[in-house]
């Protein structure tokens, strides 16, 4: 196998699993960080080994970690920070979320403060210490230095289309898939709840909608199409066929051929709805999906859960349980629920009740590597 650990972020802590020596196939806890603190988001960094860890502590605010490769002591990043909101966007009753009571700021006010980090992605692999974090409401933000700053990108957040982004899950937009091209570290492709696809080919200077093809089935007829009105919930890069991209919409599957520049729809059965999308590292036509039933009722479809592949481009998919519950089950897999290693042969993928697996065969079938977890956001190999 190509990755030895993996890395589990949950409402209750960061867990390390490693692959157990003395029973072939099978994983040990090997420690457990943060616990009892919600880990929003994980990134080992490929190029030097080092792990981060971004918890959302609510009345504490957002904070960054970092453990260099052999060391045992976390270190405190910065956290990227928002600069102050200008007056002439500042909404009338001060800015944020609705509180429970609902009063104040309605959700679709534009936000100016951070309330998650969404996603952690390393530079490439030309760029040193260079880090991307994805948040929520809705901005990018880069550091140089593994995490010591952080600045956010004004070319994005500036856009006027940002102002009609919406909240999916969450009350705010926010950028949940940060893809950085292996062959062109300044061109990097985002997904944004809810504001469609973007890329960048200068590094951030310049960004351009990139959701053609998209189909918000949710909006009125006229604007179904419109680029910034899209809600992908997941977007995936084959590393070995960047041009090839999936993305797991609130709609349906759809995928672009030409690193996208246009979105084919792609029907899927037994639901077109889910979060989690996982593409082969090496074979662009081969990807992994988690079907569930949309909006008001977000579980298994007939209570089964299952994991669909495809394997010629989404013209069919397979579904597969063994070795998942038996219906009816409950279990939802989030965004960043579901991964697959470097061989493309290994996956994982953990649930919203706190369900751990993993899959030695491409996903046929998969082996329960613990029941009872926190509710699990984030998984990855390292």
């Amino acid at each position: 196998m190509n990755d030895y650990r993996l890395i589990v972020g949950t409402r209750k802590g960061l867990f390390v699993f490693e692959r157990d020596d003395e029973r072939p196939g099978r994983w040990r806890q090997a420690a457990l960080h943060f616990i009892g603190e919600p880990v929003t988001s994980a990134l080992v960094d490929p190029r030097d080994g080092t792990l981060y860890a971004a918890l959302n502590l609510g009345h504490f605010g957002v904070k960054l970690h970092r453990l260099p490769a052999g060391a045992s002591e976390w270190e405190p990043c910065a956290s990227p920070a928002y600069p102050q909101q200008p007056e002439a966007e500042a909404p009338a009753g001060g800015g944020g979320t609705a509180p429970a009571d609902g009063q104040g700021t309605p959700a679709s006010e534009p936000l100016w403060s951070l309330e998650q980090i969404w996603t952690l992605e390393p530079g490439g692999a030309d760029e040193p210490g260079t880090l991307w974090a994805g948040t929520i409401p809705g901005g990018l933000f880069r550091s140089d230095d593994r995490g010591e700053t952080w600045t956010l990108n004004r070319a994005l957040w500036d856009r006027p289309e940002r102002r009609e982004w919406g909240g999916g899950g969450y009350d705010h937009a926010g950028i949940h898939s940060v893809l950085v091209d292996p062959r062109d570290s300044e061109h990097v492709t985002i997904g944004v709840s809810s504001g469609g696809v973007w890329q960048t080919r200068d590094g951030g200077d310049t960004w351009r909608p990139s959701s053609k093809g998209m189909q918000a089935d949710y909006m009125p007829p006229e604007r179904r199409e419109e680029e910034n009105a899209q809600d992908p919930h997941r977007v995936v890069q084959c590393l070995a066929a960047p041009d090839m991209l999936w993305t797991q919409h609130h709609c349906a599957i759809f995928r672009s051929t030409d690193g996208g520049e246009r979105w084919t729809r792609v029907e899927a059965q037994p639901s077109n709805f889910g979060f989690a999308a996982a593409v082969h590292p090496r074979d662009p036509d081969t990807a992994w999906f988690v079907p569930a039933v949309k909006d008001a009722c977000r579980l298994p479809v007939d209570g089964r859960f299952v994991v669909t592949r495809t394997r010629d481009g989404g013209r069919t998919f397979e579904a597969f349980s063994e070795g998942l519950p038996a219906a009816p089950a409950y279990d939802l897999v989030y965004r960043h629920g579901l991964a697959i290693d470097g061989s493309g042969t290994h996956l994982a993928m953990g649930s919203t009740t706190g369900g751990l697996w993993t899959s030695d065969d491409a996903g046929e079938s998969w082996h329960e590597l613990s029941s009872h977890l926190p509710p699990i956001y984030h998984v990855s190999f390292a």
